[in-house]
């Protein structure tokens, strides 16, 4: 009688929830977040100021680059418990290739882009170049990664087979956010509005859609058709089609919203740079909250914590073959078993020629701070 008193009550008992790790680069820590409840469970301390981080190849360490520390520290993103630490060279965005050799970062102060074995860490090659390499994102093949470089106003293309920077292409002012879209880079320009498109064969660029002040980055949903654009000064996300690019939806969020992730139920979370919250916004409904976390929040990652749903979702899902790590094909894992079913995305009407917008928070005029990492 007992075992089945103890069979319901656990039944009963609802599932984990899912976690949300947050790097605050004014406050030198790692913010926890729990999203069932929306609140901050407990602060991790760093060194100095981290900004970026990327879950393993084998999905089972979240990788956080403390820039300012020089040091890169190895989380177990289930737990929050950190394994181990590591000297590394100013890492300010980083990234692994899609095959899992390579570990690349981007290094903003240091002006420097460092290619590591992925494995062992050991640095393969560096490449000096002239002013702020800022983020970084591969090809699909694991042959090619671009670099964003924020003072000059170029790309960089790396070639990782001849370990050699092939070419420098010219894009617009102060490119931030990179990644690969249906074969085409899609750049975010902070000292503009715009969002351009560069085709790696040909170098081509072209504009193809704008946000608002201090264009930053896109981050492809779980469904696969759509990106998600940020705008740091007008303070908007933008829902974006990713074939087309046609603007469907625009979110004034007041902030400065800068990165953005996702839950296998499709809610988007995003750090406000200015004012020291995480968004959730559930674009289905527009309904949304806010969690105050440390300073300057950055970077975030959300960690699944349900059954059947691994850390590897964000390369898993159908949108896996956008992104700074597209994979040639979606990868096999606790992942693969999540298939997000999102409803239709209302449009607005073709006469009124403009997005719809939906406000998300209040919206607040801020000053021009598209130049701050």
């Amino acid at each position: 009688m007992w075992r089945a008193a103890i069979l319901l009550l656990l039944a009963a008992l609802p599932a984990r929830a899912d976690t949300v790790y947050v790097l605050n680069s004014g406050d030198a820590s790692i913010s926890v977040v729990d999203v069932a409840t929306l609140t901050e469970t407990r602060r991790i301390p760093l060194l100095r100021e981290a900004h970026h981080m990327v879950i393993s190849p084998d999905g089972q360490n979240l990788v956080i680059g403390d820039s300012g520390a020089n040091e890169l520290i190895f989380l177990d993103p289930r737990t929050g418990e950190i394994r181990r630490r590591e000297r590394i060279s100013n890492p300010y965005h980083l990234e692994f290739s899609p095959d899992g050799r390579f570990l690349v970062v981007a290094s903003l102060r240091r002006d420097q882009i460092d290619i590591y074995d992925a494995t062992s860490l050991a640095l393969i090659q560096r490449f000096r170049q002239r002013d702020k390499p800022s983020h970084v994102a591969f090809s699909p093949d694991s042959r090619w990664v671009y670099v964003t470089m924020q003072g000059t106003g170029q790309v960089a293309a790396v070639d990782l087979q001849a370990k050699a920077v092939a070419w420098l292409q010219d894009v617009g002012p102060e490119p931030a956010g990179i990644i690969w879209n249906r074969g085409k880079l899609l750049i975010g320009l902070m000292g503009r509005q715009d969002f351009i498109t560069l085709d790696p064969g040909t170098r081509e660029v072209r504009p193809v859609f704008q946000v608002g002040r201090g264009a930053h980055t896109a981050f492809p949903a779980p469904d696969g058709r759509t990106l998600y654009a940020t705008s740091r000064v007008d303070s908007r996300i933008a829902e974006v089609d990713a074939e087309t690019y046609e603007v469907r939806r625009v979110f004034d969020i007041a902030g400065g919203p800068d990165c953005l992730a996702f839950d296998a139920d499709g809610r988007i979370f995003a750090t406000l740079r200015w004012t020291g919250r995480i968004l959730s916004l559930d674009p289905r409904s527009g309904e949304s909250a806010q969690v105050r976390v440390g300073r300057s929040p950055h970077g975030l990652f959300v960690m699944p914590q349900r059954e059947g749903v691994n850390a590897d979702f964000a390369y898993a899902a159908p949108g896996a073959v956008s992104g700074s790590r597209p994979m040639a094909q979606p990868v096999v894992g606790g992942g693969a078993t999540v298939r997000v079913a999102v409803a239709p995305t209302p449009v607005a009407p073709a006469a009124a020629d403009l997005a719809v917008r939906v406000n998300a928070g209040t919206p607040a005029s801020y000053p021009s701070r598209a130049s701050l990492r």
